[in-house]
């Protein structure tokens, strides 16, 4: 059982004692992925990688990447097969990105860029850093520094970055 209180349940959010969440990194990460992907959703608009996720990553790495396979963008963004074939299906479908067969390896496909998709590749860059400094404004650029590069950190070994 939890521990007891003495004071009435709290009816507003300012009275809520986090507790032990308070001090739980995992617990203000994924509070904050929501809110933060639901306010780049909201920046995006109408652009079909709005809504959902893994969709401006992928984008973003197969106008970079040209020939990109699927499995190394799944390895980056943490996606099992099915469900990148699903998103590689859906951006196919709406024009974002073409998928061939490897040159080298006929089991594999590589993923290239539209020119639909750079183009909304484009708009998503011009959307992308304005809205992270908007929605992090309360950190000092020196404080945001230090943010992304732990979490950079952590991230590049769990996904399993060599260098």
């Amino acid at each position: 059982m939890g521990m007891e209180t003495k004071n009435a349940p709290p009816v507003t959010v300012d009275e809520v004692e986090l507790g032990v969440l308070d001090e739980m990194l995992s617990f203000f990460i994924r509070s904050l992925s929501i809110v933060v992907s639901r306010d780049l959703d909201e920046k995006l608009g109408d652009l079909e990688v709005a809504k959902g996720t893994g969709k401006v990553s992928t984008l973003l790495l197969v106008d970079r990447h040209p020939g990109i396979r699927p499995s190394v963008i799944a390895q980056i963004i943490m996606r099992d097969r099915s469900a990148m074939g699903r998103l590689v299906d859906l951006m196919e479908s709406q024009g974002l990105l073409r998928r061939e067969v490897s040159a080298e390896d006929s089991r594999a496909q590589e993923l290239y860029i539209t020119p639909k998709g750079a183009e909304v590749a484009q708009q998503v860059r011009a959307i992308v850093g304005p809205q992270s400094e908007a929605f992090f404004s309360d950190l000092t650029l020196k404080e945001q520094r230090v943010v992304i590069d732990a979490l950079r950190k952590v991230y590049r070994r769990k996904v399993g970055f060599t260098s």
